[in-house]
């Protein structure tokens, strides 16, 4: 798809990845049609103001009848499979995504990284570990993290890095894959989304089934369900594990075939977790980059916003901003990387994921827990049924308003106590998305007198 000069194109769905698609499109001499669930009158002024260049609107209930356009992109959270695109497919059109085409028409080396919990971390991570070793202009990051990269293509050449963070909606149909890939790890996640379990890691093994000889295959060794993956890999893709494996943890180093190129000490940001991201981090960067550059990233970054931030310190109180974590994993991962138990703030848009995981943790790291959005009270029965739990061990506080559960954390907090927002759960109940969440979480704490 390189010719869309005179073409009709739908774009399905005007969200962060397709409203700079449109404009892409246009520049490109197609005739674009935009639809999106949400009444025209509902969206952002700048997306409305593309009707004045020609973009013809299909907005509410029916955005989707009438798919008659030559070719349709869907947006990452649209099924593929729902009936007015499968019978649009089936009178000819081409279905595809804004991420599919920057694959088709991107010059350089593409590095992408799925998995249920670390990716943004890890690819953010990756995309610092080029630029400090091959220059800032070098790097282009996107993906299902920060901007589309499809309006950067004209900046890039063959001696650039596309570093791609890759969520299972967008990788449900993808047909080609990075020349590195790399998985954190898979457990249970978007179960309201994907028809169960089978298919959400079928999504994830996307990343690389479509590998072309001499691509790099990276994954996580330790996780039950990715150290299984890779057997079907294509011929000639280099597979390696972390945590087992090419790179692992031994006396306190992360090392590379025996080679120490990372002191555990040294990594800045905390938490078991994150030193995971590292030892995956250094698995697919080798020969790329230098342990010397590995070793000053690690020691230099401070994280990223939303995982595990610190917010503010009030009357000997801790305040940390961990929106990101949306499933029980997540949340499980950072109240171990405090050596304390911590006030915890949970619940959110339910995704259908089992809580009794969570459960386990909450007793064994939480020293009050505070329930808040859609899924408290799941959470709350799977507290009662698991057996670490004893009544009043930790106490529970149920607060449906979400800057009401803020305060109660608050309350009850005293000098030396860490309060830790981390959901284990979407935001979609109450917010558009983490970040609006995680931000309304730092003003309330800001604004603590």
């Amino acid at each position: 798809m390189t010719d869309f000069a005179g073409k009709t194109v739908s774009v399905l769905g005007l969200g962060i990845s397709n409203t700079p698609l449109v404009t892409w499109l246009l520049a490109r001499g197609a005739k674009v049609t935009a639809r999106d669930r949400k009444e025209f009158s509902s969206l952002p002024e700048e997306v409305r103001r593309l009707s004045e260049k020609g973009v013809r609107f299909v907005c509410g209930a029916g955005y989707l009848s009438h798919l008659d356009e030559e070719i349709l992109f869907r947006s990452p959270g649209l099924r593929y499979d729902l009936p007015e695109l499968r019978e649009a497919v089936e009178r000819g059109a081409c279905l595809t995504s804004e991420m599919e085409l920057f694959f088709e028409l991107c010059p350089c080396k593409i590095i992408g990284v799925t998995g249920s919990d670390g990716k943004t971390t890890t690819t953010t991570l990756i995309s610092l570990c080029l630029a400090a070793e091959y220059g800032e202009g070098k790097v282009f990051v996107g993906g299902n993290i920060g901007k589309p990269l499809l309006p950067e293509l004209d900046k890039m050449d063959k001696s650039c890095f596309a570093v791609v963070e890759l969520s299972s909606f967008q990788l449900h149909t993808m047909k080609s894959s990075p020349d590195i890939s790399l998985i954190t790890n898979i457990s249970p996640n978007h179960l309201d989304y994907h028809r169960g379990m089978e298919e959400y890691v079928a999504a994830k093994k996307n990343i690389y089934l479509h590998a072309k000889p001499g691509s790099v295959l990276v994954l996580n060794g330790e996780n039950a369900v990715t150290r299984e993956l890779g057997k079907d890999a294509p011929a000639g893709v280099e597979v390696r594990h972390f945590l087992t494996g090419d790179a692992v943890i031994s006396d306190g180093f992360l090392c590379y075939h025996g080679r120490k190129v990372l002191k555990i000490d040294d990594i800045l940001i905390p938490g078991r977790h994150n030193v995971e991201n590292y030892c995956g981090v250094i698995c697919a960067l080798d020969g790329l980059v230098s342990d010397e550059t590995v070793r000053k990233i690690a020691t230099t970054f401070g994280g990223v916003e939303h995982r595990i931030e610190l917010v503010r310190e009030k009357d000997g109180v801790t305040f940390y901003n961990s929106s990101i974590d949306s499933s029980p994993t997540r949340t499980a991962a950072a109240l171990s990387s405090f050596r304390q138990k911590v006030i915890v703030i949970c619940g959110g848009y339910d995704k259908h994921i089992p809580f009794g995981p969570l459960a386990e943790t909450l007793c064994e790291r939480a020293k009050t827990v505070v329930l808040t959005g859609a899924t408290a009270g799941k959470i709350k029965e799977a507290l009662f049924l698991c057996p670490a739990y004893e009544e009043g061990k930790p106490p529970l506080i149920e607060k449906p308003d979400f800057k009401e559960a803020v305060m109660a954390a608050a309350e009850v907090a005293r000098p030396g106590d860490v309060v830790i927002l981390s959901p284990a759960c979407a935001s979609f109940d109450a917010f558009r998305n983490f970040e609006e969440r995680g931000n309304t979480f730092k003003e309330i704490v800001h604004g603590l007198e």
